[in-house]
């Protein structure tokens, strides 16, 4: 037969061609191990294949918590009047709320004016604050609201997701996730998962605020008296370029930074101002508690001084001659390594709007060893499954030439969906290993209906009478795979956890089986039975 009779199985051959290729190709999905930055990844590769295995199936460390905050909706805020600012108008409300609250700074409310037509809201991004305290300090500035609940808007959280997504990124965390979920009762959740990580390493990354600073500490002479003052310089916002972490033989572990334009020369003029490029300002004797340390410049990463030291001689320098607005380049320094990358990756991702209550939440951690057992389980369940459906096959039809196609044809679409999964690098979790069996099954069943339409009038000669077969067994089939896909599109678009990614996988399976494998097997088997 001609290449046009049978191009349904040249299509199929092409399908497993191009996913064996990614299973198996060098490079291909993240197979290297190193993420686009060049880090080594955290979920390598399984032995000669390129797959990617998540939590379930190579250890780590989920964690699933509501952030810590609270906010007021439907706030009476004033209108933006034509010609006004609208930051001005949220900021003078962020300023009056915290001035009625206990140790929260303006910089930890979030005022939203909203449009016309839109809910204005009000957030306190903290978790010292109750609903009633902060109901009090509404009523106190005289705004009027419509309910106070614990969280933030859906803004907030997707700002938080983003955020949280670009912390795993730049930690090289590859395989790891995170989400919004939403409970039955209503209630938000912000769920991570980290494969091959520990559990205090996850919590470090994703309760932290991450908000970076860059903090000038200096004597101001007052009268008689002299007086310490620390004011803050910059922050993630002002740098154009950050570069890796290193471990620099002079300078130790730093974050090479550069500024952008403006901020950078705002620096120079407050170190000229401050006094940091004069005389006596090259010595910095740090230590907590301290009431006058000197000259001093502060890293400062959620209000936690990690490192402080004088001005250097060669940047002092830069900044009086007028080059450093010209070169906006220097390092931030810590004390060690762990501390330099951390910096690296908040200054990289940005601070999280919130951070998230782990008292609230839950954390469940997977070790290594047990989650190996569940990999050699999943492959020997699959491999039961395979086998179960050959013995039926078999005893079913006893003759190869129907039987043999109908397992190759099967199994086959476990192999396209498991080049799918290598090449976009999806971490396979047990709810992918249940998807695929379902798969097997499924496709063995659609294979069935048409070999018996097919063979079930007595043997058939013709091309045109087993095309006329076929259709009618492909119908069957093909309403049969628009339920399943109907049926499972809930799970799949929905954040049910597990169940999302058993229905992704076998609504992927039903439609390369009816676009691709169902119609390959028909053309293998009408041309194993026809004469013409």
């Amino acid at each position: 037969m001609s290449w046009r009779d049978n191009w349904r199985v040249i299509l199929l051959a092409i399908f497993l061609v191009v996913s064996v290729y990614a299973l198996v190709a060098p490079g291909v999905g993240g197979g290297d191990g190193g993420d686009a930055a060049g880090n080594e990844s955290l979920v390598t590769t399984d032995g000669p294949t390129n797959l990617k295995f998540g939590l379930e199936l190579s250890g780590g460390t989920r964690i699933r918590a509501p952030v810590d905050a609270v906010s007021a909706y439907d706030v009476d805020m004033p209108e933006v009047q034509e010609g006004e600012d609208r930051n001005e108008v949220q900021s003078e409300v962020e300023r009056r709320v915290a001035g009625n609250l206990s140790d929260v700074d303006a910089a930890d409310v979030t005022a939203r004016v909203g449009a016309p037509n839109e809910s204005s809201t009000v957030e306190v991004r903290v978790g010292n604050v109750s609903e009633e305290e902060f109901a009090s300090a509404l009523d106190t500035a005289g705004y009027d609201y419509d309910r106070i609940e614990q969280g933030v808007t859906d803004e907030t959280r997707d700002t938080i997701v983003r955020t949280l997504r670009d912390k795993i990124s730049q930690a090289g965390l590859a395989g790891g996730s995170a989400q919004e979920v939403t409970t039955a009762d209503g209630n938000n959740f912000i769920v991570i998962e980290m494969p091959n990580a520990n559990q205090s390493e996850v919590e470090s990354l994703v309760t932290e605020r991450g908000q970076v600073q860059v903090v000038a500490g200096f004597p101001v002479q007052e009268g008689n008296d002299t007086e310490y003052r620390e004011v803050p310089l910059l922050t993630q916002g002002d740098f154009s370029r950050i570069s890796t972490a290193e471990n620099h033989p002079q300078n130790g572990p730093n974050v090479p930074v550069v500024l952008n334009d403006e901020p950078a020369q705002n620096f120079s003029e407050a170190m000229q101002k401050f006094g940091f490029t004069g005389e006596g300002a090259d010595a910095c004797t740090y230590q907590a508690d301290q009431d006058n340390p000197g000259y001093c410049l502060y890293t400062v990463v959620d209000g936690e001084i990690v490192y402080s030291a004088s001005m250097g001689g060669d940047l002092a320098g830069t900044i009086e001659s007028g080059d450093f607005v010209q070169n906006p380049g220097f390092v931030m320094q810590t004390t060690n390594m762990s501390e330099a990358r951390e910096l690296q990756i908040h200054l990289n991702a940005g601070s999280l709007p919130a951070s998230l209550d782990l008292n609230d939440g839950t954390s469940y951690f997977l070790a290594p060893s047990l989650a190996e057992e569940f990999k050699l389980y999943s492959l020997i369940t699959g491999l039961v499954a395979v086998l179960a459906v050959s013995i039926a096959v078999f005893l079913r039809y006893g003759d190869p030439k129907v039987a043999a196609p109908m397992l190759v044809t099967a199994l086959s679409e476990v192999v396209i969906l498991l080049g799918f999964a290598a090449a976009i690098q999806l971490p396979l979790d047990l709810s992918h290993i249940a998807g695929f069996i379902a798969v097997i099954g499924t496709g063995v069943d659609d294979l069935i209906i048409i070999a018996d339409e097919v063979m079930g009038e007595g043997e058939v000669h013709s091309s045109r009478v087993f095309q006329s077969r076929f259709r009618k067994a492909f119908w069957v089939i093909g309403a049969a795979a628009a339920t399943t896909i109907v049926a499972m599109s809930p799970l799949a678009v929905l954040s049910l956890g597990d169940l999302q990614g058993f229905a992704i996988i076998t609504i992927l399976g039903v439609l390369i089986g009816v676009l691709v494998t169902r119609p390959a097997y028909g053309d293998i088997l009408r041309a194993l039975l026809t004469d013409q």
